[in-house]
């Protein structure tokens, strides 16, 4: 969450700075995402491409490259629900 916190506030940051300096976002919010989306994915196809071409499915391909975690990233909450918890009986 901390990550997300810290992207949020550099956009921000940004977005006060281009104020500042009165000038428009380079492109509309839909747009810079698409944008975005195109970057995650391009990178990933050079390392799935190799998988692929050494002989692997497409899909074995780009879970041993691991582009569906570097697309999507870690979700919220998924990095707590994988660590095992205490009971109380334990912790006393």
């Amino acid at each position: 969450m901390k990550l997300y916190v810290l992207s949020l506030g550099a956009g921000l940051l940004v977005g006060i700075v281009y104020s500042l300096l009165n000038v428009r976002s380079p492109a509309p919010p839909l747009v810079a995402l698409v944008g975005l989306l195109g970057i995650l994915v391009g990178e990933q196809v050079i390392p799935v491409g190799k998988q692929w071409l050494a002989g692997s499915a497409f899909l074995s391909a780009c879970d041993k490259s691991s582009a569906v975690a570097h697309v999507f990233g870690q979700l919220p909450g998924r990095g707590q629900a994988a660590q095992p918890t205490r009971s109380t009986e334990e912790q006393s």
